[in-house]
């Protein structure tokens, strides 16, 4: 791999973006890398986590101006729809996603952060969608972006430019946690190790389901929350879980 560096841990994978001469920027390559390299996790289910991790000063700018600048309008739509396949594959896939962000993570980026599952960040980092600031409005990151945090606050970055402070992307919901630069890899561990207990077959159905749910009408998601929780209750994982429950020991998952 040119552009992403990988290595495993017992039930974690650390995926590292490799583009240092553009800050970790979201180049055509890179995200079918990235697109790729996920899809076969998600095939081979090896892992139960997946954390995202850039540069101490960039976690990712975003797509490549360049490339933006120098493709034709069929070139350009390529590369955004790489970048759609990619965000549904992190959709998709059974692993739950962890971005760790240390630095900026802005445009792109930032609908990186956005779409993962859970985010960590050094309390350096900062957040934003300043593409109007170069003639080209952050539309696709905006998407991600203002289903994470309030519709004011997404509309003051994208129409401002103006970056936001980790402390404030925590409060706002762009990301889980705000920690000491020296206490990031430990505190985003912790978080991925919390997840690694569960079966993955279980994290499967409710990453699902929980995205499906969002956007229904409460009664809606109900009635489709209760049929999946139901197909739930017999699979072979919930039944080991609820006896293990009872018999007060720790469930043994299977493998895969």
């Amino acid at each position: 791999m040119k552009f992403l560096s990988v290595r495993e841990t017992e039930d974690i994978a650390y995926v590292s973006l490799e583009n240092p001469t553009e800050f970790n920027a979201l180049s055509q390559k890179l995200m079918e890398e990235l697109k790729e390299l996920l899809f076969k996790m998600g095939q081979e289910k090896a892992v139960k986590v997946v954390i995202i991790e850039g540069a101490k000063k960039a976690f990712c700018v975003g797509h490549s101006l360049k490339e933006v600048e120098t493709k034709s309008d069929l070139e350009v739509m390529e590369l955004f729809r790489t970048c759609e396949s990619l965000m549904k594959t992190m959709r998709d896939i059974p692993q739950i996603i962890i971005s760790k962000v240390e630095g900026v993570a802005v445009a792109a980026g930032s609908q990186l952060v956005a779409a993962s599952d859970l985010a960590v960040a050094s309390d350096q980092a900062r957040f934003g969608v300043p593409g109007i600031n170069s003639g080209l409005f952050c539309s696709t990151p905006a998407v991600f972006v203002s289903r994470n945090i309030g519709r004011k606050k997404a509309a003051e970055l994208l129409f401002t430019g103006n970056l936001m402070s980790a402390t404030e992307a925590e409060r706002e919901g762009l990301v889980n946690k705000v920690v000491p630069a020296d206490e990031l890899n430990k505190v985003t561990d912790q978080l991925a190790k919390d997840i690694t207990k569960q079966s993955l077959n279980i994290l499967a159905i409710g990453k699902r389901q929980f995205y499906e749910q969002l956007n229904m009408e409460d009664f809606q998601a109900l009635n489709y929350a209760t049929e999946v929780i139901v197909r739930n209750s017999q699979h072979p994982d919930a039944k080991e879980g609820i006896r293990a429950f009872f018999e007060k020991r720790a469930p043994i998952w299977p493998d895969k």
